[in-house]
Formats: structure tokens, sequence, C-alpha cells
């Protein structure tokens, strides 16, 4: 059984959107991007996976509700407009998943969650108990009480570490990672004409590290680097993950079936 044959049994799968794929270049949101990301999911439940959605963008969705030009500088700012921005995040997807019958609950998570037991088993109960009822469990890094992600962008990235975080913690078959780039290249796609696609990864080498730089778009907060962590973390708890382009949301079907789309980084066997 090839590796792409292997996700089309996954069952339950974890999907990451990024700030880049939920907004325009100008910061205000994509409407229309939403709607198709929620149908598709709605439609990839009704065949009976489970899923959960991993999604950034609360900065970035009350940065374009207040229309300030750019994205607040200080701690305290962020914060404030995460506060508004995760409001109507969830206003969006509980409206569009709605409008495909399906009901959203809110997943608010900040790092300790992974360090203390007690803590780590009532949010993975939570979890279950979620899917168990046919809900998507819709995640994103608490930003008004947590500054690890505002601050500490590098270490975290943008939800990245968060979405393999989730994927090990409720033993997903797969993890999916939107992005605004087709996936994992030998080098920085944007500066060399002559990078080559990853299809397949199966170890993250010190070379691959290298090749990630620590590049990042205007709104989101990502770079390449923080994917290979995802990949690292999610690969080493058993969990496959797909780094694919989140521009047409269709996207996630393909991959779900198999298809040689995106990089595929293939889990530790052991």
């Amino acid at each position: 059984m090839s590796n792409r044959n292997q996700i089309k049994s996954a069952k339950r799968v974890v999907i990451k959107v990024g700030t880049s794929t939920l907004t325009y270049e100008n910061g205000n949101i994509n409407l229309g991007r939403i709607e198709k990301l929620a149908r598709v999911i709605s439609d990839l439940m009704n065949s009976g996976k489970e899923v959960v959605l991993v999604t950034s963008g609360a900065i970035g969705v009350g940065s374009s509700k207040l229309k300030l030009k750019e994205k607040p500088q200080s701690i305290r700012e962020k914060q404030a407009v995460a506060a508004i921005g995760q409001c109507e995040l969830m206003h969006i997807y509980s409206k569009f998943f709605g409008e495909y019958s399906h009901t959203v609950g809110q997943v608010l998570l900040t790092r300790d969650v992974v360090e203390d037991d007690h803590i780590r088993e009532n949010v993975v109960n939570t979890f279950e108990t979620l899917l168990e009822m046919g809900i998507v469990p819709i995640v994103n890094e608490n930003d008004t009480v947590s500054i690890d992600e505002i601050e500490n962008i590098v270490k975290f990235g943008d939800n990245d570490n968060l979405s393999a975080i989730v994927a090990s913690l409720i033993s997903a078959d797969l993890l999916i990672i939107l992005s605004d780039i087709d996936g994992f290249y030998d080098k920085n796609p944007r500066e060399n004409d002559d990078a080559k696609l990853l299809e397949e990864v199966l170890e993250i080498t010190e070379e691959l590290e290298n090749a990630a730089g620590g590049a990042g778009t205007n709104f989101g907060t990502g770079g390449m680097i923080t994917k290979l962590m995802a990949a690292k973390v999610s690969n080493k708890a058993g969990v496959n993950m797909v780094l694919a382009n989140g521009e047409c949301p269709e996207v996630l079907r393909d991959v779900l079936e198999g298809k040689e789309i995106g990089t595929l980084f293939i889990r530790d066997k052991k």
C-alpha cells in the first residue's frame, strides 16, 4: 500500500488554515474561500470523516473588522484585537457551517495543555465528545491570554505547531496544513526558479531545515520552518502530514483521495 493510498483511509483529520488562506492580501476577510472551506469540510464529514479545524486569523480578522490600516504592534493592542477577531471569526464559521447543517464548537488552547497531564486529559475528552456529537471543533491559540504565539512567532509559527499538537493529542490519522505555497521545496521557490517541490519526505534532515529558512507573509506569521516543526511533532506522534496550497479548499478532497498534491511528510512507523 503506497503512502498516498494510506491517506485515503484516514478517518480523523486535523486541518489547519493560516491567516493567508482566510484573508486577501490587503488584510480583508476572504469570505468566498471560507465559505468553500466550510462546504468541503461539511461534505467530508457527511462522507464519514471526523474533522478538527485549527484556524489562525483572529488578529487579521479583528484588524479588518476595526478597519485598521495595519495590524497592531503592541502586545496589549494585539490581544484586544484578537478578542474582537475571534468573535467575528467564530460567527463567520458558525454561519457558513450552519448553512451546510453542521454545528461548530470553539476550543481556545494555550501551550500548557500538553505540559499538564490533568489539563491534557480534559482537553482530549472535550475533543472526543465534540467529535462523537458530530460537531466541528474549531481550534485557535487563546491569543487574548497567551503571548507565546504573538511574541514568539519564529518558535511556534502561525498555529502550525498548535495543529501538530492537536493532531497528536487526539491521535489523528492525518494533519493537513493549508498554506499559500504548493508544498515544501528544496529551496525557496520565490527566489530560485530551479526549486523542486518534494512530493514525499521520509525524514526531516538538517539539510531540509536549512532549506526552510524563515519566510513569512505580511498578514501571516508562519514560515516554512514552522511547517517543518509541525511535521516533526506530528510524524513523531505517528501522524502523517500534508502541506498543500489552500487557495482552492477543494484541494482537501484531492489530498484525501490520495492524489499527488503538496508534500506528504511520512509518519514515524515506530
